[in-house]
């Protein structure tokens, strides 16, 4: 039991104690730190671009913040693992000393605070805000309460499907070539007939033992024949007609002389009429002008004149006539030329067939040419074939960038990024700076994390394709520039596209987006839509996309726990029976 002694010494102690607070004014403000006001915005807080930054505002009623006393007040970011103080902010009392944000005694005042921006880390999805503050007057200071004033953090830019997109360079091939065979048959002046001699030509030898070699061929498509007659520009228009026609019917005639020579009898093409599809020319006036063009006949040029000045052709006739001395070198270098059938044997040379191509890709790949070797990988959706057929078209045709390119490509899809860089690397020796090589080493770059340089090859990568913009709206994502997301994403439907809408303040359109893309009916795709329904308060949406996600991807259960997108929803009973 206490002595009258003990109680007075005690009485005394918590008397001076209460005066010097009392005094000070900082008691009071602890006694009423309850009635000050915070707000944090955003809340809970969130992560763009790698970061994380706020703001916090305060309201202190009046009568509660002391004249002469200095608060520091330091908001501090609490997580599993550790806490991340800020910066803090000095506030004063009307007759302190020292700067700060001044708040009155009599009316009371606020304050505002951004905060720095900082590294986000993964602990950090679950965290609170915190403000602690300590008042000061003079040499006495006094803690106050840590009071929280959010959460943390909202780290839904993560999402990003780091799913870029490679080009595999074309290839070259054709399933046929043409390998038309033309040969010229001239006439005499009035003359229809073929003469011997113009069978024994150049030209005739050469259609006449492509026939003999090729007619029977499987590789060689024989499609028709066009004959094409002219008569020169000289005498009467209707004599030309008929003179055209007629050796129009010459010229098929001989050169179906030379097709049946083929004793096979299977063998229709070439011997019958229907093969044969004839034009005639009764005047062959631009034939004459571009001879006469090519010609160095020396009054050329005046005849060429005379073919502007004149459309009427029997007048144009009359005029060059007129030179005589000229027109007697027309006649012995020009029109003769002009008086012929043009006989053209149209034939494709066709390629192996994709039956062929494809066999020989995996039995006899070093019989194909570079051509053939990357069509044929475009014949297979197997990863792994393609890899084999690259590999080894690489091995044989490596001074090709497209070979390493594609090869790349393909190793990359296998999430092989090691092997699809050095891939890469050697496309880039032999592409001479291929925008669709340079896309290549931008996603490098950005599975590697360093986004500056991947953005650099991107723009070096322009007009490779889409793909390059896709790409680029990825790191848009992670740099948190959604707008320049949305644009880049374009017209390409999915959940990156739909995720940048939502990022960038458009969570209306995130179910359309995705409805309309292939990508509709991925776990991640419902859970994006459960993402949008909660920022829309849309609670019943929320959880049946939720439900639809954990259904198909049980380890979205425990994201969905945690995501402070859902913050608002982790007492509602639905959402607990899904995330728990």
């Amino acid at each position: 039991m206490m002595n009258s002694k003990t109680l007075r010494n005690l009485s005394l102690a918590v008397g001076t104690t209460a005066l010097l607070v009392g005094c000070n004014g900082l008691g009071k403000m602890v006694k009423k730190q309850a009635t000050i006001t915070y707000e944090v915005k955003p809340n809970p807080l969130e992560m763009h671009g790698d970061s994380v930054g706020f703001t916090v505002t305060g309201k202190y009623p009046a009568k509660v913040f002391a004249k002469k006393a200095t608060v520091t007040v330091t908001p501090v970011v609490k997580y599993a693992g550790g806490e991340k103080a800020m910066k803090p902010v000095i506030l004063v009392g009307e007759k302190a000393t020292g700067a700060g944000q001044k708040i009155g005694y009599t009316t009371g005042g606020t304050f505002s605070y951004t905060s720095e921006k900082f590294a986000y880390e993964p602990g950090m999805k679950v965290a609170d805000v915190e403000l602690r503050a300590q008042g000061a007057v003079k040499k006495k200071t006094k803690d106050f309460t840590p009071v929280k004033i959010g959460d943390g953090t909202v780290i839904t830019p993560l999402l990003v499907r780091n799913d870029e997109k490679g080009i595999y360079a074309k290839d070259a091939f054709v399933k046929s070539t043409p390998a038309n065979q033309t040969a010229n048959i001239y006439y005499v002046v009035n003359k229809s007939d073929v003469r011997s001699s113009e069978l024994k030509s150049d030209e005739m030898k050469n259609v006449q033992e492509f026939i003999k070699a090729n007619l029977n061929n499987p590789w060689y498509e024989f499609k028709d024949i066009s004959v094409s007659a002219y008569a020169s520009p000289d005498g009467e228009q209707s004599l030309n007609a008929n003179l055209a026609e007629d050796r129009a019917k010459s010229g098929s005639k001989a050169l179906m002389g030379e097709f049946k020579k083929d004793k096979n009898k299977d063998q229709k093409f070439g011997k019958e009429e229907s093969n044969y599809v004839t034009k005639t020319t009764a005047e062959d006036w631009d034939g004459f002008k571009s001879l006469m063009e090519a010609s160095t006949i020396a009054d050329k040029d005046l005849i060429l004149r005379v073919l502007t000045m004149y459309t009427d052709l029997d007048q144009r006739e009359k005029e060059i006539k007129n030179l005589s001395k000229t027109y007697t070198e027309v006649s012995d270098k020009i029109l003769p030329k002009l008086r012929r059938s043009v006989l053209t044997v149209n034939v494709n040379k066709k390629s192996r067939t994709d039956e062929q191509i494809t066999k020989l890709t995996t039995t006899y790949p070093d019989s194909l040419s570079l051509e053939e070797m990357l069509y044929g990988a475009t014949l297979t959706n197997d990863i792994n074939t393609k890899v084999a057929i690259y590999t080894v078209a690489e091995k044989n045709f490596g001074s090709d960038w497209r070979t390493s390119n594609n090869l790349g490509v393909a190793l990359l899809t296998q999430n092989k990024v090691s092997d699809a860089s050095a891939a890469f690397s050697r496309a880039e020796k032999t592409a001479n700076g291929n925008p669709i090589v340079m896309n290549h080493l931008g996603i490098i770059a950005a599975k590697a994390g360093d986004r500056k340089k991947a953005m650099e090859y991107y723009d070096k990568a322009n007009g490779a394709g889409n793909e390059v913009n896709y790409n680029k709206g990825i790191l848009n994502v992670r740099d948190g520039k959604y707008s320049d997301a949305v644009s880049n994403f374009g017209d390409n439907k999915g959940f990156n596209k739909a995720l940048a809408e939502l990022l960038n303040g458009n969570a209306g359109a995130v179910v359309s987006t995705i409805d309309a893309s292939n990508e509709k009916d991925m776990a991640m795709s419902s859970y994006l839509k459960a993402v949008a329904a909660a920022r829309n308060n849309n609670t019943a949406e929320v959880i049946n996309n939720l439900k639809t996600a954990v259904e198909k991807d049980g380890s979205l259960k425990a994201a969905a726990k945690d995501d402070a997108e859902f913050i608002k929803l982790r007492d509602n009973a639905d959402f607990k029976a899904l995330a728990n």
